[in-house]
């Protein structure tokens, strides 16, 4: 329901009842950030996934902050995962289809993510990128230079799901016109034809650029939070020798066998749910006088000027929150409701709400004591 959600601004401190937490923007997909939360319980920085840039240090809210601990985004956290920076990877994305100058191509991207990517070939190309209907309502309401087109035949890159590079539609492609299709990823792919290119795009940070966020942080300590890849392993020798205020973290025991049961039910291991808000800050400005007039490919390419409205590449938040489906998953409507939780009396549900069923689902809990669940959320925002 719309009034629980509490919209809070990127870059400003909120204070909740005795928490406080600022949203830091972590130059991974529109809307993504990072979260450094401070209490008595000392100061955790939350990355989610984000990729690292040295802009970072500028930023007012970790500017000589002393991190208890910090949760990582560990996706490419080993030193044989080396990654280009995004703009040296949209240089060797573009010098791929400069090689293929009389072919198609055909990008594969995520629900949300690497929109930067699109718009810094369609600029390079002069050329309309051809995306889906509902894709293009998405890039309007991410406020995208004007460069997408639902126009069939508009433009000659197009933007498509990823699951659709395949052998078939590679076949079925060059059939209707010779083409080429680029998966943009830091991830080993497995290519199933000869028309399919990788291009070392990502939006996480590389193993180097790990070792250089955790060095200039100095968090106390560290904590993976994708899958259960150990990699503090290479962190310790950045890490401050300063007393850790925050203890080690216990699950509460209602917590744990709550969460157990589920598993053993569901026969995998516990999901959670995660949902992204689009942001809305990147300038519009590049508008093309019509598809119609742009439906021909150039026979030689040439160096397009970048707008001087138009960001940095590097510095833009982008990538898809959708990019690791085989890591995080979401819980269907279906699954939230046969969760298994055990029922909650009147009694423990007001005496240890926060502590004992945080993790319970709050259809259960709704269902359990609907009166007492009211209560104690108005009472809890009201503070």
């Amino acid at each position: 329901p719309a009034c629980w959600i509490r919209p809070l601004e990127a870059g400003q401190s909120h204070v909740l009842g005795e928490v406080t937490v600022t949203l830091i923007d972590s130059n991974h997909c529109p809307g993504s950030v990072m979260f450094l939360f401070e209490g008595t319980f000392g100061t955790i920085l939350y990355t989610g996934d984000f990729r690292y840039t040295s802009a970072m240090q500028g930023e007012p809210a970790l500017r000589g902050r002393h991190i208890d601990r910090l949760y990582l985004d560990n996706t490419h956290c080993h030193p044989q995962r080396a990654l280009p920076s995004r703009a040296l990877a949209t240089r060797q994305a573009a010098h791929l289809i400069r090689a293929h100058p009389q072919h198609h191509v055909v990008i594969g991207v995520y629900t949300l993510g690497k929109e930067t990517l699109l718009v810094d070939l369609a600029l390079e190309f002069s050329t309309w990128v051809v995306v889906s209907p509902w894709r293009l309502e998405q890039m309007r309401l991410l406020e995208l230079p004007d460069v997408f087109t639902a126009e069939e035949g508009a433009g000659w890159i197009r933007a498509v799901d990823v699951a659709e590079i395949r052998w078939d539609t590679l076949v079925s492609w060059n059939e209707l016109h010779p083409t080429i299709a680029i998966i943009p990823t830091g991830r080993p792919v497995k290519v199933t034809h000869p028309n399919i290119h990788l291009v070392p795009y990502s939006d996480h940070s590389s193993f180097a650029e790990l070792c250089e966020f955790v060095k200039w942080l100095k968090p106390c300590s560290v904590v993976p939070i994708v899958k259960a890849d150990m990699c503090q392993v290479y962190f310790q020798e950045y890490l401050s020798s300063a007393p850790q205020v925050l203890p080690d973290f216990k699950v509460p025991k209602p917590v744990q066998e709550s969460g157990q049961q589920q598993s053993q039910r569901r026969g995998q291991k516990p999901t959670s749910i995660w949902k992204r808000a689009p942001r809305c800050s990147v300038p519009r400005g590049v508008v093309y006088e019509s598809p119609e007039k742009n439906t021909e490919k150039p026979e030689a390419f040439r160096d397009v000027t970048v707008p001087q409205h138009y960001c940095e590449p590097a510095l833009c938040s982008k990538e898809g929150c959708t990019h690791h489906r085989g890591e995080k998953e979401e819980l269907s409507g279906e699954q939230l409701g046969t969760a298994g939780a055990a029922p909650v009396s009147s009694e423990h549900l007001a005496t240890g709400f926060a502590e004992q069923y945080l993790l319970t689902p709050l259809n259960v809990l709704k269902q359990n004591c609907s009166r007492t669940f009211d209560e104690l959320v108005e009472d809890f925002f009201r503070k």
